[in-house]
């Protein structure tokens, strides 16, 4: 007899819940106990708890069979969380079964223990699958917000306030703390350590593709609303030492298109040379927010994150490299205290806020409309991730093993399209045969027709 274990478990009578049991696997005494002496049916199978297995009747199971049942009632209860919300008791299952094991230590073979949320795959092992194609989506990206970043600031640089007319504003750093000249250089100096530190966590990090992706949508979505923020609002530049003045045009091609592919031109510039003034690239009116300061807040974050806990000096010698690098920001005077303060706020505040949806799938789930709403990239990249990522390493020898066996799967990839397209070539050519074959023979058939008519003409004359 087959028992729907989906959506009727509330309506079993206990001789279909004792059918259940009996199919998986316990025995006839605990049967008999269940089913027939206390009358155990679907409702009160789904609503068993922990204290329940310490009392009378369930503590006469043998331990083979309290276990398997324990197990049961774990597996019916996450089938059938619809109905139990409807009893209105899910708020004491999750209590009862869920939040006890909320949490679970796991061992890396580095030594980094983390705090791994319950994972909902069947076999009951997290699954975190790297999903390629969604990392190359995140690349693509970050590369159009990066274009269309570029383009903004060719934008806001023309539309640079003049500096006769409106002063810098008053800004209580910038005020107090005297220019240094060097200082920005050595914050985009810094910048390029920590991505360097970056690069070297994803080379090693088991779930490499995981990070690059969840990168990439931050640093694209924060970036994208700089371009927001930059373009609605222009700011006085904050420091008379930068030589900063709207650019004016005199060509003889004044039309839409040349002013688009200049503008356009100068965007490739910025593009090209990642906005570091180091690779030649100087920008003017691109204030609120910085850009540098979200870049070394994202790379901070990303390295804190992903790295062994017990690594404390890398994760101090990340921080520090991040406050350092907002101070040169701000005693270069190459913005205001407000651009700063603005540019860590949001950047880390999304970077928070996006780690707890993801490692949280209750809340995930109970907001999903929203967060579909509000942040679709977050819906679509984690919709396969079971929980926190654990930072687990891959050895050089296991990277060289898997280069290897990804050139060997498209190496096979492609031998066997070749052979695909040489078996059926044979079909092509019977095809083309059978053609021409076709042709000869409508050919033949017209030349014997006109013979035919020749001959008839000729015996008439």
């Amino acid at each position: 007899m087959a028992v729907d274990t989906e959506s009727s478990v509330i309506n079993w009578s206990a001789e279909q819940t004792k059918i259940y049991l009996k199919n998986e696997g316990l025995s006839e005494q605990s049967l008999i106990i269940l089913c027939e002496e206390n009358g155990v049916d679907g409702k009160c199978l789904l609503l068993l708890n922990d204290s329940d297995f310490g009392q009378d009747p369930l503590n006469r199971l043998n331990l083979k069979d309290r276990k398997c049942l324990y197990l049961l009632c774990k597996l019916l209860q996450r089938e059938n969380q619809n109905t139990l919300q409807t009893l209105g008791i899910l708020e004491q299952h999750c209590h009862t079964y869920t939040c006890q094991n909320h949490y679970i230590k796991t061992e890396s073979e580095y030594g980094d223990s983390e705090r791994i949320s319950p994972p909902l795959s069947e076999d009951g092992k997290p699954k975190y699958p790297p999903e390629k194609r969604k990392a190359f989506l995140s690349f693509m990206y970050v590369v159009a917000v990066t274009w269309i970043t570029a383009f903004v600031m060719v934008i806001v640089h023309d539309r640079v306030p003049d500096m006769e007319k409106y002063p810098p504003l008053p800004d209580i750093f910038l005020d107090n703390v005297p220019l240094i000249p060097w200082a920005f250089d050595m914050c985009e100096i810094t910048g390029t350590l920590l991505f360097t530190m970056w690069l070297i966590v994803l080379i090693f990090h088991k779930y490499r593709f995981i990070l690059m992706r969840r990168f990439f949508a931050l640093s694209g979505t924060v970036f994208l609303l700089r371009c927001v923020t930059m373009l609605i609002t222009s700011l006085s530049v904050p420091g008379s030492h930068l030589q900063c003045q709207p650019r004016f045009y005199t060509t003889q091609a004044n039309g839409i298109f040349a002013d688009l592919a200049r503008k356009l031109s100068q965007a490739f510039v910025i593009w090209r040379g990642a906005g570091l003034s180091i690779r030649g690239v100087r920008t003017c009116g691109d204030y609120m927010f910085s850009g540098h300061t979200v870049a070394l807040t994202m790379l901070n974050f990303f390295i804190t994150e992903y790295t062994p806990r017990h690594i404390y000096y890398l994760h101090t010698l990340s921080w520090m490299m991040n406050m350092f690098g907002i101070f040169f920001i701000l005693a270069a005077h190459e913005h205001y205290s407000i651009d700063v303060f603005v540019a860590f706020y949001i950047s880390s505040r999304l970077f928070l806020y996006y780690h707890t949806l993801s490692n949280n799938q209750a809340l995930m789930q109970r907001d999903s409309t929203r967060t579909r709403v509000w942040f679709p990239l977050f819906s679509y990249f984690e919709s396969s991730v079971e929980g926190i990522i654990p930072n687990e390493y891959e050895s050089p020898k296991q990277i060289a093993g898997n280069i290897v066996k990804f050139i060997h799967g498209l190496f096979f990839d492609v031998k066997r399209q070749i052979s695909q397209s040489f078996r059926s070539a044979p079909f092509q050519g019977t095809s083309v045969k059978r053609s021409r074959t076709a042709l000869d023979n409508n050919r033949n058939s017209k030349t014997n027709s006109k013979t035919s008519i020749n001959t008839e003409d000729s015996k008439n004359k």
